[in-house]
């Protein structure tokens, strides 16, 4: 029998949708009123001053006052902002700084204001009321759910919160879902992950888990514990457990293997949230791409990815992107971030709605000989060269071998596997056709003998995480990149975990 929650759920979805909609269907005039609003709210601040906000009424304008910023270069801002100073990057001071670990900057402050904060915690829900919306399923309202997620203790600077941001959002959790969310406050605070996993496989084994939230990376770490614990499937173990949210990074690649541990296959939901916003989430359950959040106070710039390292680059809107190009995200937004490179690559599947896929990151790519190779491309290879086998993957990244002791160049993948191949040779050669089939430059590469065929490094079971504990990053937010122009990642693992 429905409950109350469930039963309500319905009409509220349907409500949530609708509204969704009226944005969705008008993307440039909402991004316009967007831009406007920012630009009026900002004038009088630090940074409107100096970039003569007042004077900014088009876009043209503001391209030509407000050049495209990193962290690194925003930072004389935010390290006013951090020493407690009003009115620098927004209005006032933020509410919280979102602490993240940048791999050039290391400590970076992200604000969150009083404007941005409510969309961080309306995107995820909205997205789960779609899901509700288009399915009909709502029962799985009455279970527990949980969400594997930072700590949400916080420390205070010159008057301003700090924390990991899923920590934030934690504090912001609706009444009516605070008695069905898992683990406990106290598990919750735990700061060693291991710990914390364990902990968060005790107190959940006994409930009826109906939702579970997370990175991919870490909810397997906490799918295998289970497995391990009872010797079943999750499946088995949570019989209702039907939807899987996660964000973070593509989960095509862990798919086959969380639908062994679990059993049988469950719905997902697929979400972009990052410290700077909350960019996207997936509105239909059949349709390719996240619906890109026009209407939470971020306005969205796009550099083509193969034009952003020239001197002068093109920055375009929504309104002239094209599906299938490889896109740095530049956003403006409501916390106080201006023309600001996320680090982030998107590619546009549809434009109606707006919806996208990240696609990596704009410094995680190989490109050592020209082949300008990136995230998205290696995670469908490995998705092609792996679909309809036994061949289960459990983690992986990518590098050059620039100066190998015998014969040409290569790309070495660094895999670990849940259930290896057969043959590590025949996976190496199709996970080759696929890149080439994908990549010009690589099959220019390979064809013209400047590169060999890829090889395969196999990482021992929990290879990964050890090398994550090995660098302070076991576990949170943290996940391994899939690919770098260098060897600084693979050089860093522990020797133990390699083995030919």
């Amino acid at each position: 029998m429905l409950s109350i929650k469930s039963v309500l759920a319905k009409p509220f979805a349907k409500r949530i949708y609708n509204s969704v909609q009226k944005w969705a269907n008008n993307p440039i005039e909402t991004q316009q009123h967007v831009f406007k609003n920012l630009i009026n709210q900002a004038k009088n601040t630090q940074f409107g001053k100096d970039h003569d906000f007042r004077t900014i009424k088009t876009y043209d304008d503001f391209v030509n006052r407000v050049p495209i910023r990193d962290y690194e270069l925003l930072k004389p801002y935010v390290d006013r902002v951090v020493a407690g100073e009003e009115h620098v990057l927004w209005k006032g001071k933020p509410l919280y700084f979102a602490k993240t670990s940048g791999t050039t900057s290391g400590v970076k402050y992200i604000p969150i204001t009083k404007e941005s904060m409510p969309f961080h915690v309306e995107s995820a829900r909205n997205a789960i009321l779609l899901y509700i919306n288009e399915t009909g399923k709502s029962s799985f309202v009455n279970g527990k759910m949980i969400f594997l997620q930072g700590s949400p203790i916080m420390k205070t600077q010159n008057g301003i919160q700090v924390g990991r941001l899923s920590g934030i959002v934690a504090h912001y959790v609706p009444k009516y879902l605070q008695k069905n969310r898992m683990p406990s406050w106290e598990t919750n605070c735990i700061e060693d992950w291991e710990t914390k996993v364990e902990a968060i496989v005790e107190e959940t084994l006994p409930e009826e888990m109906t939702v579970i939230s997370g990175i991919p990376s870490w909810v397997q770490m906490y799918f295998e514990k289970i497995h391990k614990r009872t010797g079943k499937n999750v499946g088995d173990v949570f019989k209702n457990f039907n939807l899987f949210i996660f964000g973070g990074v593509n989960y095509e690649p862990y798919r086959a293997k969380f639908e062994n541990l679990i059993g049988r296959k469950v719905d997902s939901i697929e979400l972009y949230p990052a410290s700077e916003g909350f960019f996207a989430y997936q509105d239909k359950q059949n349709e390719k791409g996240m619906l890109l959040q026009l209407n939470s106070g971020i306005f969205y710039e796009f550099i083509k990815a193969e034009e952003f390292f020239d001197e002068n680059p093109k920055r375009i809107t929504v309104k002239d992107v094209e599906i299938g190009i490889n896109y740095v995200m530049i956003i403006s937004s409501n916390a106080g971030l201006w023309a600001y490179n996320i680090g982030d690559t998107v590619e546009f599947t549809s434009v109606k709605p707006y919806r996208i896929i990240v696609s990596g990151r704009i410094k995680h790519f190989i490109s050592a000989f020209g082949e300008h190779v990136i995230g998205k491309e290696v995670e469908q290879a490995m998705q092609e060269a792996t679909h309809d086998t036994d061949i289960r993957v459990t983690e992986f990244t990518v590098a050059p071998q620039i100066n190998p002791e015998n014969g040409l160049p290569y790309h070495e993948w660094f895999i670990e596997f849940e259930n290896e191949p057969e043959s590590l040779s025949a996976l190496a050669k199709k996970i080759d056709e696929s890149l080439q089939n994908q990549n010009s430059y690589y099959l220019d590469l390979i064809q013209g003998n400047v590169l060999q065929p890829l090889k395969i490094t196999k990482v021992k079971k929990d290879g990964f995480q050890e090398y994550m504990k090995s660098i302070g990053k076991l576990g949170g937010q943290n996940k391994i990149p899939r690919l770098s122009n260098d060897r600084k990642i693979v050089e860093a693992f522990p020797h133990s975990s390699l083995y030919n």
